[in-house]
Formats: C-alpha cells, sequence, structure tokens
C-alpha cells in the first residue's frame, strides 16, 4: 500500500494550558511559528485565554469575544459584563464539567476551543488554510485534574477540532514533539528520555531514534506524565508570600467566638482570573463583611482592593518573576506594588525549594515512571532533553543530574519547540505512525 504524499503544508499546534504556539512547515522542511501583532510586538504565542463581553446597538445586544492577549486587554478595559476564562484546557478531562452560562449560552470544552481558535485564526500574522493541510495536534500524556478521563478528553479534541474542518488530524504526545525537533540533530542512534514542562502538566517521553537510508525512524518505549507543573510552583509561592499578607490565617468575630476566616476565599488565588470572578460569585461580598468583623482588618482591605481594581494579573506577573529570578539567585525580592496594595519580601531559594518539595518528588516518580515502562535503567539513556521554562528551575535541574550525567543533559527555553516538531512530523510521508 502506498504511502500518502504529504500536504504541500504541514500545521503543528501546541494547545497549551498557559500559551498556545502554532508552525507551520513548507515543502522545504522548514518550520516557522505564526505570529501575533499586539501592539509594537510580534508574538509567538497567544495566550490560551477569553473573553466574552456585550455590546449593546441599535437596541440589540451582541455577544462578542477575543482571545489570547487581546482578552486580557478586554478584561483590564472592563466597562461592562464580562467573562473571563483562562487555561480551560484543563477542563478537558473533567467528567465534572460538562458546561459553563456565558450570557445565557450554554457553553461546553468544545465551543471554548472553537472560539478560541477562531479569534487566533483571525489574529494570526498569516492566512490559516486548515483544511487544506496536513495538521498535527499536542496533547499531554496525562490530562490535568485529580482523576483525569483521558477517552473523555480526546472525544472532546476530536469533536472541537472536527468542527474546524480538522476531521483527519494527527494527536501526537507533546513530548514527542519535543523529541522530533530535537533529534533531527542527532548523528547517531540514541534513547531519549523527553521532559516537557508545560504550564499545567509534566510530560515524559522514553524515544529510540535511529537513522534509516538517511531518515530518521523513531521508536516510542513509553510515556508518563503529572498535573504538575510552572503553575504548581506559582501558587506554592501565592500561598507562601501573598495569602498571608491578605488575610489568610486571620480570625474574625461572630457574636461572643473568634473564628478563622476561610481559606475557600483564597483558593481563588491558584488562578489570577478567578479572581475577577470573586466579584459575580458572592465571594467578593463575603469578604466586604468579614472585614467589618476582622481582627486585622488591613489584610482583608488588601484582598477587597487586588479583586476591586482587578490586580491579579500584575500580582501572578510578580510571582512570576521571582521565581525566575530564583533560578539564576540564592534570594530574591518579591515586590507587587499597585494602587493601595503593597506586598514585598525576600524569599531564599532554600524556602523556595522547601515549599515545591512535595510536587518535585512527585515529578520524580513519574520520570521512574517513564523508565520503568520503557524497561530501561537510567545509564540506558543517551541523552535527555529539557524543555519548558520550569526546566530551568534549579530543583527541577538537579532531579536530572543526580539521575543522570550533566553532559548527558540538553535544555532549552525555545518554548516553540513542541509546536516547531509537530509541525515537522507532518512533512513526514508516515505521519500517522507518530500520533498517540
Amino acid at each position: 500500500m502506498p504511502v500518502a504524499e504529504p500536504a504541500p503544508l504541514s500545521i503543528g499546534i501546541d494547545f497549551g494550558t498557559t500559551n498556545t504556539v502554532i508552525a507551520v512547515a513548507d515543502e522545504d522542511g522548514r518550520a516557522e511559528a505564526v505570529t501575533f501583532r499586539h501592539g509594537e510586538a510580534d508574538l509567538k504565542g497567544f495566550v490560551t485565554a477569553l473573553c466574552y463581553w456585550q455590546e449593546r446597538a441599535g437596541g440589540r445586544v451582541t455577544t462578542r469575544v477575543e482571545g489570547g492577549p487581546f482578552a486580557m486587554d478586554q478584561l483590564m478595559v472592563g466597562g461592562g459584563p464580562q467573562r473571563f476564562i483562562q487555561s480551560f484546557k484543563t477542563f478537558a478531562a473533567s467528567a465534572s464539567f460538562q458546561e459553563t452560562r456565558i450570557f445565557g449560552r450554554t457553553t461546553r470544552f468544545e465551543d471554548l476551543v472553537v472560539d478560541f481558535l477562531g479569534t487566533a485564526a483571525k489574529r494570526a500574522g498569516r492566512p490559516l488554510d486548515l483544511e487544506n493541510a496536513r495538521v498535527q495536534i499536542g496533547r499531554p500524556v496525562r490530562f490535568a485534574g485529580t482523576n483525569p478521563d483521558e477517552a473523555l478528553a480526546m472525544t472532546r479534541y476530536r469533536s472541537a477540532f472536527g468542527r474546524l474542518g480538522l476531521t483527519d488530524a494527527h494527536y501526537v504526545y507533546e513530548p514527542v514533539g519535543a523529541a522530533f525537533f530535537y533529534a533531527r540533530a542527532l548523528d547517531h542512534d540514541s534513547t531519549v528520555l523527553v521532559a516537557d514542562f508545560g504550564g499545567g502538566t509534566s510530560d515524559f517521553s522514553v524515544m529510540r531514534f535511529e537513522r534509516r537510508d538517511g531518515r530518521l525512524a523513531a521508536t516510542p518505549l513509553s510515556h508518563a506524565g503529572i498535573g504538575i507543573a510552572g503553575d504548581s510552583f506559582d501558587y506554592r509561592i501565592v500561598d507562601a508570600m501573598v495569602s498571608p499578607a491578605l488575610g489568610k490565617g486571620s480570625s474574625y468575630r461572630s457574636l461572643d467566638k473568634v473564628l478563622t476566616v476561610p481559606n475557600r476565599y483564597y483558593a481563588n488565588l491558584a488562578r489570577w482570573h478567578q479572581l475577577a470572578m470573586m466579584k459575580s460569585n458572592g465571594d467578593l461580598a463575603g469578604l466586604r463583611d468579614l472585614e467589618k468583623v476582622a481582627l486585622e482588618p488591613e489584610a482583608l482591605r488588601r484582598f477587597i482592593d487586588v479583586v476591586d481594581y482587578d490586580l491579579g494579573l500584575a500580582l501572578y506577573r510578580a510571582v512570576s518573576d521571582a521565581k525566575v529570578a530564583l533560578s539564576s539567585t540564592d534570594e530574591a525580592e518579591f515586590r507587587f506594588v499597585a494602587d493601595d496594595v503593597s506586598i514585598t519580601g525576600r524569599i531564599a531559594r532554600a524556602d523556595f525549594e522547601s515549599w515545591i518539595a512535595e510536587d518535585v518528588a512527585r515529578i520524580g516518580a513519574t520520570v521512574d515512571e517513564a523508565l520503568a515502562r520503557a524497561g530501561v535503567t537510567e545509564k540506558a539513556i543517551d541523552r535527555v532533553f529539557l524543555t519548558g521554562g520550569t526546566s530551568f528551575v534549579p530543583a527541577i535541574r538537579r532531579l536530572f543530574t543526580d539521575r543522570f550525567d550533566a553532559d548527558r543533559l540538553t535544555q532549552a527555553d525555545q518554548f516553540e519547540s513542541i509546536a516547531y516538531g509537530l509541525a515537522l512530523i507532518g512533512r513526514e510521508p508516515d505521519a500517522a505512525r507518530w500520533a498517540a
């Protein structure tokens, strides 16, 4: 049976928890990321976010939607009813998430994906002829969530992308896409461990690469993944540095009793966009009531101001800046000053590593699981390819240097590598064999 020739254009879609990257590979095997013009910048990543809002004109009310950084712009502008949704990839494998209501419209996970990619296509710096291209879509080895339903997630993926005309798309494990991108530079047969650290999940693949008649051949030996990654590390900083300054653990008086402020309010700090939702779900009103009877009302006042003034995004940027700084220094300043809110302090790397120790241990156990499933020892791994910003966290790097010689490690912060690999896989005559 003859192998089908690849389409003139191959597109790779790295649909991420935090950012989505789209890459295109042409007939000559060159891959490049699709850019998105935002202000004066050409962005290679499109923030995985949506903002819905309503406009009234001529007596009619119309619901509009924007995605990526333009969704964040709209959220900051405000001025009327809005619904902001970010990191919705984490809902894919959740059986408990069936739908949400957006201005009266029943909206499912598939609707969010279609709306998001529609805005991305509209904002892309080049036309995306998805229906006439060979398309590879990245998927995590293990979906995020406490009890992820992989079959449900893939049913939702196929339904959503199918509505975009991608009924023949290939779904490829994200670390396999990264591995393909990396393996092009291999000049000898190798067994490679690929570690892909995203925003919501950390995924690992063991691959055997061989050169046969000048072509790259690969045999996947194992895959493993866990729903812990960069966002989890951010929240550890928030929980240790930010939440106490906003009143977590403080008390209030109710009649003749002294009670602790409920932790449920601080769960909203897990994702910055959840703070904006506190205005409509009753949590902000609850905080205002607690402030009146709090023993430390100034702390709750800071929390109220963070929500009132929509400071969640700026807060998480300060958290991210501190985390990045701790990758290259033993101590970093945490500084968040906006409007009437000021939270500052020093973070020692040793303290940060103690906060994330349990997360790192679970990631390490997942690496061990990938090796065990492949039936190989650490000594059998010729190269280790680390990708994603979290791979630069020293505790994560030590996780690998403790298991493998440092000279076997290759590290890249090029967050386009998965999308590039996915697009390049589509240039292979047997692209389907790379699919999960």
